[in-house]
Formats: structure tokens, C-alpha cells, sequence
């Protein structure tokens, strides 16, 4: 068992802010997400980490809502990641195009790679009723997704859910492609959940998880959306799911995630636990162990 990770970064999923009442039924506390997330980056202040991600829904609506959370990030010395989540596109449709940007992403979807791992970003909302409203063909293509879904009694057939294109299938192939030539471990980052199936799950979960655990590059997949958290295995994939940090009046949910040679270590905060995953195929992982020793 290798004692020093390759890299170790920060994870928040869900903070939702908005400067709204509390959601009692759901126990959503709008406000003091940004409490919980001043907390989470001064502990992250105090680890050497090679990046921030916000795995979706830093707000809960409403696009002036960005600016406050943003200033929280901005006061970290660590590069602070985003992608988006259904919640960051309740804001008028005019803004819509302009959510990428205020979130600081290069793209829609991307990748990246740190000390021999790739990883890559995905855009779950790209078909979906929210990100949509401007673009009435798009709009009318997401509706029809949703109606066949129903019609076949699919549980994750819902208008808070979201799928993705087929170009976007192209490029993750293409992607993962390029991590087995170069012999990289994957990891993937999204919103929603794939597995296992639910009624939080992205419209294309299915088919995404045939196609990332018939890779052996990819060792797991971390997302968000569920508030409640979960963990699960398929293939050599590990599915986690991050707690919401919106959820409860005064806990915090946030983690650090530690990738070593071997395993993936998730020290969680507050609701988040805290867990030690095995990563296989082992041969690879040691052979970015030692390139990254080496280096």
C-alpha cells in the first residue's frame, strides 16, 4: 500500500445558495450555504491541493446569486473548478448563455490532467427543460427526451434530470481513447448520479455507465444532485455521490479526496463520510505511482 498520493483535491457539491427562507420540507438553508462554504475553503486553506471542484448547483436560482459564493472562492489560493448543475440555470433566460462564463469554465465540457491522471467534465444539463428556454428547438428536443422516457416508465423521468448529446458521447469515447493510449487512469466529474439507477439519475445513465466500466482506465465517476450521498461499485468504477451542502440548518458537507497509487481516500466533513476505495487495475495505478515518484 503506497503511503503518498499521487494528488489530493477538495470536493463540494450543492451548495445552492440563494438569499431566500429556508425550504423546512426539504431542509435546504439557502443562506447559510455561504457559511458552510467559508468554512470549507479555510479548511482547504490549510492542505496542498491541486484543485477545488464544485460538482453543481452552486446556486439554487436567480443569476445575481452567483456573486456572493464567488467571493468566497475567490479568497483561495487554490484554483477553484466548476461545472453546473440544474440549479444554476434558473436564472432568466437572456443569462442563460452566460453561466459557463460566470462560472469560469473553458467549455461546456473539458478535460485536464494532473500528475498523470485524466480528468474529465462533463455537461449533464446539455439536454435538458432548464438550460433549454432560450433555444426553442433545443427546448422542444428535451421535452420529447423527457415524454419518451415516461412513456417507457423510466424513474429517473424528470424535469430536474438532464441528458447529454450525442456529440458529447463522441467526445468522452475520444477522450478515453487518449487516456488507454497513454495509459492514464480516468476520473470523471458530472452533476447527476448514473449508478445505481434512480430517480436523480441522468437521463443517459445507463448507457454512460456501459460505457465507463467497459473502459479499464476509468476509476470512478464523482457527482452530486442526490443531496443525501451515496457510494456504489460497477467494474472496476467507483459511483460517488457527494452529500448536499445546502441540507441542514447547521451541518457542513464537503471533502478532501486523496488519490494514492492503489486506492482513493475521501475524508469527509460534517455529513460527508469518509471513505477508503480500492482502485483497480492495480498494474496501472503503480505505473502512475512510479512515473509520478520518478518525476
Amino acid at each position: 500500500m503506497s503511503h503518498q498520493p499521487l494528488l489530493r483535491f477538495g470536493v463540494i457539491a450543492d451548495p445552492q445558495y440563494a438569499d431566500l427562507e429556508p425550504n423546512t420540507g426539504l431542509d435546504r438553508h439557502f443562506r447559510n450555504s455561504l457559511g458552510k462554504l467559508a468554512e470549507a475553503i479555510a479548511t482547504f486553506e490549510g492542505e496542498d491541493l491541486s484543485f477545488v471542484m464544485t460538482l453543481g448547483d452552486l446556486i439554487d436560482r436567480d443569476f445575481a446569486s452567483f456573486d456572493a459564493p464567488l467571493e468566497i472562492y475567490g479568497r483561495s489560493r487554490h484554483e477553484c473548478l466548476f461545472l453546473p448543475g440544474n440549479h444554476d440555470f434558473l436564472v432568466a433566460p437572456d443569462r442563460l448563455p452566460q453561466v459557463f462564463e460566470k462560472l469560469g469554465m473553458p467549455a461546456p465540457y473539458y478535460a485536464f490532467t494532473r500528475s498523470g491522471i485524466r480528468f474529465l467534465v462533463i455537461d449533464g444539463c446539455e439536454e435538458s427543460l432548464f438550460s433549454t428556454v432560450a433555444d426553442p428547438q433545443a427546448h422542444a428536443a428535451a421535452k420529447a427526451r423527457l415524454s419518451r422516457l415516461r412513456a417507457c416508465g423510466a424513474i429517473n423521468a424528470m424535469d430536474w434530470n438532464a441528458g447529454i448529446s450525442r456529440r458529447q458521447f463522441a467526445w468522452i469515447r475520444r477522450e478515453l481513447q487518449r487516456a488507454e493510449e497513454k495509459s492514464q487512469p480516468v476520473i470523471v466529474m458530472g452533476h447527476f448520479p448514473l449508478y445505481p439507477e434512480s430517480d436523480h439519475a441522468l437521463w443517459d445513465s445507463g448507457e454512460l455507465v456501459d460505457l465507463l466500466t467497459a473502459s479499464p482506465q476509468v476509476i470512478a465517476y464523482l457527482c452530486g444532485h442526490y443531496h443525501a450521498g451515496r457510494i456504489a461499485r460497477a467494474g472496476g468504477c467507483w459511483f460517488v455521490n457527494f452529500c448536499g451542502m445546502v441540507d441542514t440548518e447547521a451541518s457542513n458537507a464537503f471533502a478532501l479526496v486523496d488519490v494514492y497509487g492503489d486506492r482513493l481516500e475521501i475524508k469527509g466533513y460534517g455529513r460527508q463520510g469518509t471513505h477508503v476505495l480500492a482502485c483497480r487495475p492495480a498494474s496501472l495505478m503503480h505505473d502512475v505511482a512510479a512515473l509520478h515518484i520518478s518525476v
